[in-house]
């Protein structure tokens, strides 16, 4: 019998294969991996890593079931629906359903308050924001140009943009000193070091809402950015995936609220991604959405759809949930009261123990401040704290250092992936930490928060605030599993 041999070389693959543009060896994905080797769970492992480092909102799941009950002929896979099989099962035209690109258009309105019309025939599908965009990258730029990014940054974009495409991501360097607000300085910083190193710049992306700092983008910073693109002729891609989390209601502002107020605005240069992952928290569905303003950009990015649709069935079902108005007005209401009754809770309770974090009404996340909690102010001291909060303190937080922040000491907490119990355990790990640590070296207010405004810290010493508070019998801080924690 001959034997087989296996050669593990890696010169079979391509290039593409084998190298690391996925990005997987970044802490925030080892975070990832320390979770799933001990994950959390209030029974069977309540020692375990509680998972704080994934943007899923999971608070509203109770709306969705009690639709999904109600309307049944919504899926094509119910006694009620299965008259619609075969013609959903068949359908495979990469524009997709028209009703639902018309639900999705209408939903995209809404979140924005209806102060923006969405056509229909401008909406691209793809699978997920991931596909949308790497198929605007495609579109827009060659290998080896680059796009502008704003730091701090969501980490996988270094997957999403470059890993396939060859396009690179360069910098724009957000500081804290003004809540790392985006600057026209900033911009014209970048792009004369792109221009320096001859490094072609196509674009500019831009995360509004912020992942990971939980702000969003003010109309006249949102115009700066417009007039910035169109003086340099190049691309804005506008990633707005967390418009719905915005807690204060109609104050969020879209980019296509903008270009309307902007009269000498190139369209051609405008693109939107858009996906139903956070604000109706269905990551599972790969519900991605490309929404140019350039013609020539719609039709080859709907060409470019055919390598990663979204399933008929998947169209089918939310195209009547997205339908249906009273609905959605209720879910976009409610998941914003929740929203903001999560975030406030983790916020003001760490505020107790002396940890801040940048004043934030978006998202599913915020961004803690634990730069006085370092050994000094580098990122190798913020690694080393990082691996206390995932081996001591057993929460998986995502460093600032993934997100290319420019400074150390910066960490993105989600809330909204967990239920109310494991919330309270989490937040109660935390303060545990610190009250057991009293002689943490902490410096002084002054040093590194002088011109920070809107970081949310209380003034006083760390020492006053580690007297326990008294706590309701029923409180969930006082159940014997939170107890068990301790």
């Amino acid at each position: 019998m001959e034997s087989s041999i296996k050669i593990n070389n890696h010169s079979l693959l391509s290039k593409i294969a084998t190298n690391n543009g996925h990005g997987e060896n970044s802490p925030y994905f080892d975070g990832w991996k320390a979770y799933d080797a001990n994950p959390f769970h209030p029974q069977h492992n309540p020692e375990g890593v509680i998972q704080m480092g994934l943007a899923e909102n999971q608070l509203s799941f109770d709306l969705i079931q009690k639709w999904i009950e109600s309307n049944q002929n919504a899926s094509i896979c119910t006694p009620q629906g299965a008259s619609c099989f075969k013609e959903i099962a068949i359908f495979q035209d990469y524009h997709g359903l028209p009703e639902f690109r018309t639900a999705i258009a209408n939903f995209m309105n809404r979140v924005r308050g209806n102060r923006v019309r969405f056509d229909p025939d401008r909406i691209v599908m793809s699978g997920g924001a991931t596909g949308a965009h790497e198929t605007l990258a495609f579109c827009l730029a060659d290998p080896g140009e680059a796009f502008l990014v704003p730091t701090p940054y969501y980490p996988a974009f270094d997957r999403d943009l470059r890993w396939r495409t060859g396009v690179n991501l360069l910098p724009v360097v957000c500081e804290s000193s003004n809540n790392f607000k985006i600057t026209r300085e900033a911009l014209e910083t970048a792009y004369e070091k792109a221009k320096f190193d001859n490094i072609t710049v196509k674009g500019l992306l831009v995360t509004n809402p912020s992942n990971p700092l939980g702000t969003f983008l003010d109309r006249e910073t949102l115009k700066d950015v417009v007039n910035f693109i169109n003086d340099k002729s190049i691309h804005l891609v506008c990633d707005e995936i967390y418009a719905g989390t915005v807690t204060k209601g109609d104050a969020f502002v879209s980019i296509a609220e903008v270009i309307e107020e902007v009269p000498t605005c190139n369209l051609d240069l405008i693109h939107l991604v858009y996906s139903l992952s956070k604000d109706m928290g269905f990551p599972g569905f790969r519900v991605g959405i490309v929404y140019s303003y350039n013609d020539n950009v719609v039709s080859i990015a709907r060409k470019m759809s055919s390598f990663g649709l979204v399933s008929t069935q998947t169209q089918h079902m939310l195209a009547s949930m997205l339908s249906d108005d009273k609905f959605v007005e209720n879910f976009i209401s409610e998941s914003r009261i929740r929203l903001a009754r999560r975030h406030d809770t983790f916020t003001r309770g760490l505020a107790q123990v002396g940890i801040g974090s940048l004043e934030s009404n978006a998202g599913l996340f915020f961004w803690m401040d634990l730069r006085r909690f370092l050994k000094d102010a580098t990122f190798e001291s913020e690694m080393a704290f990082w691996r206390v909060i995932i081996n001591e303190i057993k929460l998986n937080v995502s460093p600032g250092q993934s997100f290319h922040c420019s400074e150390p000491g910066w960490f993105r907490v989600c809330f909204a992936n967990m239920d109310d119990e494991t919330a309270m355990i989490a937040l109660w790990r935390i303060k545990s930490f610190v009250r057991k640590n009293r002689n943490l070296k902490i410096k002084t207010k002054n040093q590194y928060w002088q011109n920070n405004q809107h970081l949310r810290l209380s003034s006083r010493r760390l020492e006053d605030m580690l007297t326990p508070h008294r706590m309701s019998p029923h409180s969930p801080l006082a159940s014997p599993l939170v107890r068990a924690q301790n």
